[in-house]
């Protein structure tokens, strides 16, 4: 188990307890969440070592591995994620400015949006650690991801964009993975990391059993100001925010099943609906932010 004396994201010791949450789609086990003073990161305590959690996703209703649409959630998770997938392929083109190129993603799952992008003429690698997942893209898609350990063999400064759509929050070795992206980033390459923020609104109305919390799974909780921290630390920076406007809707929906033992819809509705309206007044209160991040520029 992992438990931590220091924040992983900026490494201070001002530490302090915030709140439980339970596991609800594997274990039912309670994990600590801790908070970081300084950066206000927030991560999960006592949570297996890399080798060992696999035993928590083994679950077919954690989507991004198993791809199911059984129960009403799922099917709506199908039905958005088509319609964002092609959202993301155009902010990732606008961003980098190019309409191919080459691309990483990182924790690809069954390489959904991987397709999308080899269907618009890029150059694709995907990187998946559950090899359920790889079958199921390789099944779906014809797209071979490799494990996520090769990331470490992968070429320098090859990349145009890395993505990484809910999945930094999920990764053991954070501070050596931002390390190595700076490493593949083209000279004006981009990365693009989507992640749950528990500044939200949502966030606050549920607390414990706020879905995003994700134990143990997420080992890592984060404001924008923590990612920012973060890249700050490895010479980059947040060059612009983009709110995930479905994600409150989803995020609530289940919430309101761990809280009630039910889905409540229409109370759902309403919090996802107020958390946005708060999120277009700044983005940085939206239910999941996609943080679109480039190298500092040179001092000389």
């Amino acid at each position: 188990m992992i438990h931590y004396e220091h924040c992983p994201v900026c490494n201070g010791s001002n530490i302090t307890p915030f709140l439980s949450a339970r596991d609800y789609t594997v274990s039912s086990e309670i994990f600590d969440i801790a908070k970081c003073v300084d950066c206000t990161a927030m991560f999960t305590q006592d949570v297996p070592e890399q080798d060992a959690i696999g035993a928590y996703y083994a679950s077919e209703s954690y989507v991004s591995h198993s791809d199911t649409q059984k129960g009403l959630i799922n099917k709506l998770y199908h039905v958005i994620r088509r319609r964002t997938l092609a959202s993301k392929r155009r902010l990732v083109e606008a961003e980098v400015r190019k309409t191919s190129g080459h691309i990483l993603d990182i924790g690809c799952g069954t390489g959904a949006f991987l397709n999308e992008m080899l269907t618009f003429d890029w150059n694709i690698t995907g990187l998946e650690p559950d090899p359920t997942a790889r079958a199921k893209a390789d099944e779906l898609f014809g797209i071979k991801p490799e494990p996520s350990n090769e990331l470490f063999e992968l070429t320098a400064q090859k990349y145009d964009a890395i993505t990484m759509w809910h999945v930094l929050e999920h990764v053991h070795q954070l501070q050596e993975y931002i390390t190595k992206f700076t490493e593949l980033l083209a000279t004006d390459g981009l990365l693009f990391v989507a992640v749950p923020n528990y500044t939200s609104h949502d966030a606050e109305v549920y607390g414990e059993y706020w879905a995003a919390y994700d134990v143990p799974r997420h080992l890592y909780h984060f404001s924008p100001q923590s990612m920012e921290t973060l890249m700050q630390r490895h010479g980059l920076q947040v060059v612009k925010m983009e709110a995930m406007w479905y994600d409150s809707f989803y995020v609530s929906m289940l919430s309101e099943q761990y809280k009630n033992g039910r889905g409540n819809m229409v109370s759902a509705f309403f919090t996802g609906l107020k958390s946005n309206f708060k999120a277009m007044k700044d983005v940085r209160k939206c239910s999941s932010v996609i943080y679109v991040i480039g190298r500092k520029p040179s001092t000389k």
